[in-house]
This record gives structure tokens, C-alpha cells and sequence, in this order.
């Protein structure tokens, strides 16, 4: 086939009027079959395979630009199998992580009736500022330990 007439061909596509509606839209479908952040890591990974910036796929999927980093450098690492992986965050230890059995001790001494007394018994004895719902994870811990 002549070269000059198939670049010729045809006329240049209209640009969609919302890319961002149709993106969300498919993230919505995606996470009826697996978890949101899985979702919009497909979603990411097609944008970026086809040349969109990091900060037009974080506006459009909602995944931070560090996510995105991260997702390149897995995807030129080869290793597409750790795409699919969805672990739960690491996060940041607790206040009372070294603390857990000495707070259970005292509160087995003494005699405290609500979670706020509680909460003010380790700021007062350890100097940690718990709030009254990690108390309350505390004693839930407490219960089912034994």
C-alpha cells in the first residue's frame, strides 16, 4: 500500500469531552470484581502504557504520585505479578505498643469504671495521650487475649 496515502486516511479523532468520567466510570466497574486500589491500579498502569502524566492519572484515578512511582518502577522491574498484589498498609505503631502489658497490669490493681479514666491514667503513669477509642481497642485486645 502507498505510505503517503495511509498516513492520509481517514479524519484525525475528536478528543473525548470528559476522559475523567469515563476513567471513574471504569473504575467503578473494575472494583465490582476486585478492591478499589487494585481498580485503579489497572486503570493507572493502561494510562501510563499509553504516555499520560503522573499528574493527570492522579487527578483522574485518585492514587498518589508516590504510587505511581512506584508502579512504574515495578512495571519496568518486569515484575507484573506484584501489581496484583493488594497488602494492607504498614502504618505506624501504636503509642502503647511497648506499654501494652504494664497499662494491662495496672488496670487489673486499680479500679477504673470508663475508658476516659483510663485514658488518663496512662497520660498520667506512661505519658502517652491515648484517645478514648484506642482505649477501647485496648481492652477489646484485653478480652480476647484472655
Amino acid at each position: 500500500m502507498n505510505e503517503k496515502r495511509v498516513t492520509t486516511r481517514g479524519r484525525p479523532a475528536k478528543p473525548l469531552p470528559n476522559p475523567d468520567l469515563i476513567i471513574k466510570a471504569v473504575v467503578l466497574f473494575l472494583q465490582m470484581f476486585v478492591p478499589e486500589t487494585l481498580a485503579k491500579r489497572i486503570v493507572s498502569v493502561v494510562l501510563i502504557a499509553i504516555g499520560i502524566s503522573n499528574a493527570r492519572i492522579t487527578e483522574a484515578t485518585g492514587l498518589s504520585e508516590r504510587s505511581l512511582w512506584r508502579l512504574r518502577k515495578t512495571l519496568n522491574s518486569g515484575n507484573i505479578d506484584d501489581i496484583f498484589v493488594v497488602g494492607r498498609g504498614s502504618g505506624r505503631p501504636g503509642n502503647a505498643k511497648g506499654f501494652e502489658k504494664e497499662i494491662i497490669e495496672e488496670l487489673e490493681k486499680n479500679n477504673y469504671h470508663t475508658r476516659q479514666q483510663i485514658a488518663d491514667m496512662i497520660l498520667e503513669k506512661f505519658g502517652i495521650t491515648m484517645s478514648v477509642s484506642a482505649v477501647g481497642k485496648l481492652l477489646k485486645k484485653r478480652e480476647l487475649d484472655g
